[in-house]
């Protein structure tokens, strides 16, 4: 695990070093505050218009740091070389899996922290009430939703050669699962046979992102989502996780480093 958590460091260095996580909490800030400066903001709808777009910017922001900066991990290693000597450590393939999904995860869940902290302070400094648990929830959830987007991403690095193809495809594939994932269902009743046991089969492998999205229990003030339903969504999240990182390894292990 120490090698694990070397590269992990390693990772996390390497997004903060780089300019995209600054560049999108500075423009989620612009946005927000500028949004935040309206007149009439005492209206409860305005409010409400307000913590939706921030909280739909944290997730396109979370969403690109995710993506952007798994995707790059193992394809830079190799152009640049240094997956060799790391790998001489004698650091196994598998631990390199491990620790490559262990930075991008923690990273993301640093940059959500600094997120939702900002999102709070906006919030609560206008409506005078500080949802701590529900923004706890919401930050939870949001993060093991990205482990799942970070394992698929770090499997379609050893699939995908080019950075930018792997990044593009699983931009489409997270954000189709986010829109329609959850209508899938819906769609095969209207649909005949054979397409509807098809796209029931799509429904039931797909991992459902859109479960972890409890925005609206944010913004319009709902009560908490049950603890059993967050554990539960933890679970399934992991299997989901473990299973993509089992794939990656799979496949890694029998890939040449040379090509």
């Amino acid at each position: 695990m120490n090698a694990v958590f070397a590269i992990a460091g390693v990772v996390i260095k390497e997004l903060y070093r780089r300019k995209d996580f600054y560049v999108l909490f500075v423009l989620t800030a612009v946005i927000t505050l500028l949004l935040g400066a309206v007149r009439f903001f005492n209206d409860d709808k305005i409010v409400r218009y307000l913590k939706d777009i921030c909280l739909l910017l944290i997730w396109i922001s979370s969403l690109v740091i995710a993506i952007v900066t798994t995707a790059r991990q193992i394809p830079a290693e190799r152009e640049a070389r240094t997956i060799f000597p790391l790998l001489a450590k004698p650091v196994s393939r598998a631990q390199v899996i491990l620790g490559k999904f262990m930075g991008c995860w923690l990273a993301c869940g640093l940059a959500l922290v600094v997120f939702y902290f900002f999102f709070g302070v906006v919030s609560g400094s206008r409506e005078h009430h500080w949802p701590l648990l529900n923004y706890l929830q919401a930050l939870w959830l949001q993060w093991a939703m990205l482990g799942i987007v970070v394992a698929l991403v770090l499997l379609g690095s050893v699939v995908f050669t080019a950075p930018s193809s792997n990044a593009t495809i699983c931009f489409i594939v997270v954000i189709g699962i986010l829109l329609l994932g959850g209508h899938l269902n819906k769609v095969a009743l209207q649909g005949a046979e054979p397409l509807r046991t098809i796209i029931y089969v799509i429904y039931f492998l797909i991992p459902h992102l859109e479960w972890y999205d409890i925005r609206d229990f944010i913004i319009y003030g709902h009560s908490r989502v049950g603890w059993g339903d967050c554990v539960l969504a933890t679970l399934y999240a992991a299997a989901y996780a473990g299973s993509l990182l089992w794939a990656t390894w799979m496949v890694f292990r029998r890939k040449s480093l040379n090509v």
